[in-house]
């Protein structure tokens, strides 16, 4: 066998794989009996029919596939061995058809994506912007407020006001406003009438209290929902789309949410046991959580603003476009006509920052082990709980979601990119000058507009 790479320009080649009969003979005959192990025709014991019909059935084939499995390895082996930068994958030459029963000697040619030369540096002399959102007090009150809400209670209350929680029973009326034979009737029912879609029904439970009879429509009070009418009144949505009638409501029990006060019990169960004392301590560590947070997100600009720093240093760079738009016409069979052309400068795009992030990671030793895994793993779990409110996970839970996180094949590429972006946007950080600016919230989100 042998193997030869022939560029056609900086940026091509011509891959020429000559398999001899020799390369895969003892392969296939090798192959043949372990067919003939197994195989079963009438008028043989399995196992004993004779080679000749097993090769007459099944040689072509056989041989068809072992000269693939030896091309395919020895392409790979070959862009492995002589370390070959190519981009997508080799794309086989129109040749003339094969005679795979009758020839010995096969020649196969594939055309080349070669990735360009080119050097990808960061140095101090490179200056990208660091913005650091600032963590406002109204910030860290929209935290504290988040606590106390989820700490609250529901106590029980004389007459309704708005935001109220009202539970009694609901009975149908006739057309007479008398109560309808055989008309609905639910038990226990529980509305919060402030969510009533029009005004006047919502203004008919102001000022009610137990005990009282409010007539009032449901139909017209949720703008005709059949979603909310069937939730409320125990029936099917087809069933709501007739209901159009008044109802009376016997108001049994007034509910109001009282929020809690700050206390040693929030502060532990958002922080843990007395890691703070005080409301001072509770808000500086909130402050200080959210500016841990804000770190992600103002990563993630920083990189943003590397790649468009890289991309206009490096410049741009020449591509074989022929061959790569015969690639992704073939990567994208199920897309329009018009396709690639449409949406090739965005790939070269996107194709010029990953070969120029895998320079930067080369050149800054990023590496990824199952330990950085397993903490980005947990630090992505965290990150799920901070979003609910829940600060203060036990290691042992983050090690239990992350292990199951892991064991999924779908989450690792995701995991390992994450972790080599981390990795590699502390390294720049500490590499490049940083000019570092302090802005608000609405205005990093302006940035993304």
């Amino acid at each position: 066998m042998n193997i030869t790479l022939e560029n056609v320009d900086k940026v091509s080649a011509v891959l020429t794989v000559n398999i001899e009969k020799a390369d895969y003979a003892e392969k296939v005959t090798k192959s043949l009996k372990k067919i003939r192990q197994n195989a079963q025709m009438p008028g043989f014991r399995k196992g004993m029919v004779p080679m000749g019909l097993i090769q007459k059935q099944y040689g072509v084939n056989v041989k068809a596939e072992e000269i693939n499995k030896i091309m395919q390895e020895a392409i790979y082996s070959h862009i492995k061995d002589n370390k070959v930068n190519i981009l997508g994958e080799p794309l086989p030459q129109q040749q003339s058809e094969l005679d795979i029963e009758k020839d010995e000697n096969f020649a196969f040619k594939f055309d080349i994506a070669l990735a360009p030369e080119f050097k990808a540096t960061l140095t101090g002399r490179d200056s990208v912007d660091y913005y650091t959102i600032e963590v406002t007090d109204e910030m860290v009150d929209q935290q504290v407020h988040s606590y106390t809400q989820r700490a609250g209670s529901h106590e029980n209350a004389e007459s309704y006001e708005d935001k109220d929680m009202v539970k009694g029973t609901l009975a149908e009326l006739d057309e007479n406003g008398n109560p309808k034979e055989g008309g609905i009737l639910v038990e226990g029912a529980v509305m919060l009438p402030n969510y009533f879609k029009n005004d006047e029904q919502k203004a008919k439970f102001n000022g009610a209290k137990v005990d009282d009879v409010i007539t009032f429509n449901p139909s017209v009070a949720y703008d005709g929902s059949e979603i909310e009418l069937s939730s409320l009144l125990k029936i099917t949505k087809e069933e709501a789309a007739n209901v159009k009638n008044d109802f009376t409501f016997q108001l049994k029990e007034i509910k109001r949410f009282k929020e809690a006060e700050l206390s040693q019990e929030i502060f532990d169960q958002v922080f843990g046991k007395d890691t703070v004392k005080s409301e001072e301590e509770f808000r500086a560590k909130i402050k200080e959580q959210l500016a841990q947070q804000f770190v992600a997100d103002s990563d993630y600009k920083f990189m943003v603003d590397v790649r468009e720093h890289m991309l206009k240093k490096v410049g741009k760079l020449e591509f074989p476009d022929e061959l790569l738009k015969k690639i992704m016409k073939l990567n994208n069979q199920d897309k329009a006509e018009d396709y690639v052309e449409k949406n090739y400068e965005k790939s070269l795009e996107e194709l010029t920052w990953h070969l120029v992030k895998e320079q930067l990671v080369e050149a800054n030793s990023i590496k990824v082990d199952d330990a950085d895994l397993k903490e980005t793993a947990k630090q992505a779990t965290k990150a799920q709980f901070i979003q609910y409110g829940m600060m203060n996970i036990p290691e042992e839970i983050l090690e239990n979601y992350a292990t199951e996180m892991l064991k999924k094949r779908e989450n690792i590429d995701g995991l390992v990119n994450r972790c080599i972006e981390d990795k590699l946007a502390k390294a720049l950080k500490a590499k490049v000058k940083l000019n570092e600016k302090t802005v608000s919230i609405d205005e990093f989100g302006k940035m993304f507009a």
